[in-house]
């Protein structure tokens, strides 16, 4: 079909990315000033480590601490330093009070903070997409970022939002459990209504790949599918083995054309989709243990050891802990740009999560063909 044509349909448009790898040239990062530990839900606390989540019961909806903010805050602004120092714009949303009450007609939050983009904001091509996110404490998230897409709306972009959500309790499993080994996957949302997360789907193209998770559910993604499909674009399924999941970038990354990045603890090798077959699947590194108190009181499991940035084809921005996963992406033919991280961690992701790429070389094209 003529639609599957490799053609550039932005060259003219201030947004513009396809892919995970084209060259990075501008990119929004999230920030951390006023974070608040997001209220307790079973949306929150049931998707976090073990210790988080018990240590997320006594401090939910209080401030974070100032000592942690500090340290996240140095480690963001030396990421943001090597993306400048390449050449890449970084654009920042406004600052927002997350201290801050609001509600609808069936339900009420404080907020969390704009540390990961990627979360609640899609870009295909040259339109924006904002996705409709599960967690209560992030709905007003795009306050933060009205005047950059409106910007980018001024000079050419598209700006679309999926169906606002309403999340009753309905939406919940209250009695959720995280299953235990053994056990099949529960997800802590049913299909009451479409919700998912952006930083659930990687893009390659026409082709994108979508976990269901604990934020993502089935009619959330066929929403997705149904608003693309006229465009030509598919999206595949990989289906999760981990316990708790939630987010595609610590499971399975596409690093280049013909070569992915994949968690063996939570993709089954054997189960991906066979559109796969002529590509390099890249086994990831088992993380390399990290003695650190920002490590433990992580939001996100170990594997966000592969929640990597791609700048181009060649040079990957990856944590300084985890060596084994630097000499891995030696070996493979990348150059690993190690910096420290970890400290993100508490407050919901790493490299991947914390940027939404508005600009990256390249033109949409078939990559399977």
């Amino acid at each position: 079909m003529d639609t599957l044509v490799a053609h550039d349909t932005t060259v003219d448009c201030p947004v513009s990315s396809w892919d995970e790898w084209g060259k990075l040239e501008e990119v929004i990062v999230g920030r951390l000033d006023n974070a608040v530990v997001p209220p307790y839900h079973v949306s929150v606390t049931f998707n976090v480590p073990n210790f988080t989540a018990k240590l997320h019961r006594l401090v939910a909806g209080f401030r974070y601490p100032g000592w942690m903010r500090k340290r996240a805050q140095k480690e963001l602004d030396g990421f943001i330093s090597l993306m400048e120092g390449e050449g890449i714009r970084v654009r920042r949303p406004e600052i927002m009070d997350h201290r801050k009450k609001f509600k609808t007609l069936l339900w009420s939050s404080t907020g969390f903070c704009i540390a990961c983009p990627r979360d609640c904001y899609m870009v295909i091509g040259d339109e924006i997409i904002e996705t409709p996110t599960c967690w209560r404490s992030r709905q007003l998230e795009g306050d933060a970022y009205r005047p950059l897409f409106k910007e980018y709306f001024n000079a050419g972009a598209r700006w679309t939002s999926a169906p606002r959500p309403q999340l009753p309790d309905e939406l919940f499993d209250k009695n959720y459990t995280i299953p235990a080994k053994g056990e099949p996957i529960r997800y802590i949302i049913n299909e009451f209504e479409p919700v998912f997360d952006a930083a659930d789907f990687v893009r390659c193209g026409y082709d994108l790949f979508v976990t269901r998770s604990n934020v993502t559910n089935l009619a959330g993604i066929e929403w997705l599918r149904r608003y693309l499909a006229p465009r030509g674009f598919r999206i595949h399924e990989i289906p999760s083995i981990c316990p708790q999941p939630m987010h595609i970038d610590s499971s399975f990354m596409p690093l280049a054309p013909g070569k992915v990045l994949v968690n063996p603890d939570y993709v089954d090798i054997d189960r991906l989709p066979p559109i796969l077959k002529k590509w390099d699947v890249l086994i990831a590194p088992r993380p390399d243990p990290v003695d650190d108190l920002m490590a433990k009181i992580s939001m996100c499991s170990p594997w966000t050891s592969i929640n990597v940035l791609i700048l181009d084809e060649k040079k990957v921005v990856v944590d300084a802990s985890q060596p084994t996963l630097h000499k891995a992406l030696k070996d493979w033919g990348f150059d690993p740009m190690p910096i420290p991280f970890l400290a993100y961690g508490p407050f919901g992701g790493a490299f991947h999560c914390a940027t939404l790429d508005i600009r990256r070389q390249g033109v949409l094209r078939d990559w399977f063909a």
